[in-house]
């Protein structure tokens, strides 16, 4: 997957609401609030361990931290454009932190634990665990980074929506529709090209990140099926913001 030049895409939001509001509680890998949490190092300095390497030979740390440039870019652009179109200032999330160790980030007082992402609204950041997100690059593909900031960064955008659900579930699901959405836009806009492969990458990551067989739907922290995930996913990729809820 290749970031392209900048192109404004047609797909509008409705009722934009600028403001951030503040939320309680910390849902890691979700919505959430930090307090204090100083950020990390900003470039790894362990290598991670290869397992597994596609064919594609997605390997090095370099390339890596490429695509999760390249992935904020695009997605700073996209909301950016979507806000704009309803009459709104966009701001960007402040940091994107990756981080190595349990608890090297904390999020509303609760250390961030290892094989974990993480949006926190309070200091408006993304925390990633490197190791883990780099082992899922090697073994997944580049279009897992583009899935990852993408569902992450939809929370910040939620967040200055002043979207709430009742239930975690909902939430993380939008947000996996709002990732699809601005993949495809994006792609259909020119602003990203996908490489041969590049959808099955998106099937492959979303199976691996759904919950557990048996975890309740209702429980808090759930995230949903991997069936779930995937049908949220590619529901926004072909529909674009309006099967979200959002247009």
């Amino acid at each position: 997957m290749e970031a392209g030049s900048a192109r404004r895409s047609r797909v509008r939001l409705a009722g934009l609401v600028a403001a951030v509001l503040a939320a309680a509680g910390c849902f890691v890998g979700g919505v959430s609030d930090p307090q204090g949490g100083e950020p990390a190092p900003p470039v790894p300095t362990v290598e991670p361990e290869a397992t597994t390497t596609r064919a594609d030979s997605t390997t090095s740390i370099e390339e890596f931290a490429e695509d999760v440039a390249s992935a904020q870019a695009v997605a700073e652009r996209y909301w950016a454009a979507r806000f704009r179109e309803s009459g709104e200032r966009f701001q960007p999330i402040r940091r994107i932190i990756p981080y190595q160790r349990a608890g090297e980030v904390s999020c509303g007082g609760q250390p961030l634990p290892r094989n974990n992402a993480v949006y926190c609204s309070q200091g408006d950041f993304i925390a990633y665990d490197v190791t883990w997100s780099v082992a899922a690059f090697r073994q997944v593909g580049d279009a897992f980074v583009f899935y990852l900031l993408g569902h992450e960064y939809a929370h910040g955008v939620q967040v200055r929506l002043g979207v709430r659900y009742d239930f975690t579930i909902q939430q993380e699901l939008q947000a996996d529709c709002m990732a699809g959405a601005y993949l495809g836009d994006s792609v259909r806009a020119g602003d990203l090209t996908l490489a041969e492969g590049d959808l099955e990458e998106f099937r492959e990551g979303l199976a691996a990140v759904g919950d557990d067989p048996g975890q309740p739907w209702f429980a808090e922290g759930s995230h949903g099926t991997a069936e779930q995930r995937t049908e949220s996913f590619f529901r926004g990729y072909e529909n674009s913001l309006s099967a979200c809820g959002l247009g």
